[in-house]
């Protein structure tokens, strides 16, 4: 697998170490921000519910990607977690630190499951069908990007797709993440207070297709270090994983994947993309 320059302290080299630098065909290119990427105000599922339950189901089929404000997690909460994430690698780990990780993960959680439940109706899935195991996992990545000499020799993290259910990144004000849409890579341009939310595979499986996991990559910078917060909403291990029968309703759309147990694909899928370079989807296939 490759090393990769992210999680690795706050030491400033002057050069980029050999072994951290891609073949020139592998290399990021400079990317300009996009301004095409959804932004949901979820403020107005008070006022439309309907319509920004569409807004998601499009943003989640168009680019498996989107921007969330007006969310209700607070912004004290969401920076106080990003300057706890910043100390994470230096520091021991203290209560009041201890405190801040579980109302967050308490707040995301709750958001996550919300977010869930519109996508739900969405597709028009019995109430409640994300709930249980399918959902009952919850995963939490801290990751530090430090200052690169040289960006466009490395990357921070490689392209890859999410294993879950969904994922919910708190990434600051620094730039770095870049989703693939059509052969092309787009650069998210961080909105303040904001939480940018993806489709995974497990819902790409559970929805026949009908939504996006949309691949993507983190780019560091020469400028400024950056450090992010990463919730995954998950299945439990044994959950069985299989397209919603109510959406399997004619011969027109048959389903496209198998059913298995999600443990199952976590395996493949440590197998396929960090090992061989796979989609871990194809295998899963019908």
């Amino acid at each position: 697998m490759d090393k990769l320059i992210s999680n690795k302290g706050s030491t400033i080299q002057s050069a980029v170490p050999e072994s951290y630098i891609l073949p020139p065909e592998r290399r990021p290119s400079v990317v300009p921000p996009c301004k095409t990427i959804p932004v949901i105000d979820l403020q107005g599922l008070d006022q439309d519910p309907a319509d920004l339950i569409q807004q998601i189901i499009k943003a989640s089929q168009e680019y498996g990607f989107f921007q969330l404000t007006n969310h209700g997690v607070s912004e004290e909460l969401m920076q106080d977690v990003l300057v706890v994430g910043k100390e994470f690698y230096d520091l021991p780990v203290k209560e009041k630190e201890r405190e801040v990780f579980g109302s967050y993960s308490i707040e995301v959680r709750k958001l996550g499951l919300l977010l869930l439940d519109l996508i739900c109706e969405g597709l028009g899935l019995e109430y409640g069908y994300f709930g249980g195991e399918l959902s009952q996992g919850l995963l939490m990545s801290i990751n530090h990007y430090p200052l690169c000499p040289d960006p466009s020799l490395v990357l921070g993290l490689p392209k890859h797709g999410d294993p879950y259910l969904l994922t919910l990144l708190n990434q600051g004000h620094v730039a770095g993440l870049q989703v693939l849409k059509n052969e092309q890579w787009l650069a998210v341009e961080p909105l303040p207070n904001a939480f940018v939310v993806n489709i995974n595979h497990m819902l790409q499986i559970i929805s026949n297709g009908k939504l996006k996991s949309a691949d993507h990559r983190v780019v560091p910078s020469s400028d400024v270090a950056r450090t992010t917060v990463v919730t995954f909403i998950s299945p439990s291990k044994d959950s069985l994983i299989e397209p919603a029968k109510s959406l399997l309703v004619n011969k027109s759309s048959p389903p496209l994947y198998k059913s298995f147990r999600f443990i199952d694909f976590l395996h493949a899928y440590i197998t396929d993309v960090t090992g061989e370079g796979k989609d871990p989807l194809e295998r899963f296939m019908v």
